[in-house]
């Protein structure tokens, strides 16, 4: 007993969602979606350093 109140309230929350119209940015979407972005995140994806990397993974197979 006591879970109609929490799934009202989850009902209630789904159908705001799935029916309350959004303003949709759909120039950053396609940017998101082809693949275009600044130039930061590579660079930052140069800089990591995995720590348990060693010259043994080709032995540990």
């Amino acid at each position: 007993m006591g879970r109609g109140r929490a799934k009202a309230k989850q009902t209630k929350v789904a159908r705001e969602l799935k029916y309350s119209t959004h303003d949709t940015d759909f120039d950053a979407l396609q940017r998101e979606l082809s693949g275009k972005s600044s130039q930061n995140s590579h660079d930052e994806d140069d800089k990591y350093e995995d720590p348990y990397e060693d010259e043994y993974d080709d032995y540990r197979r």
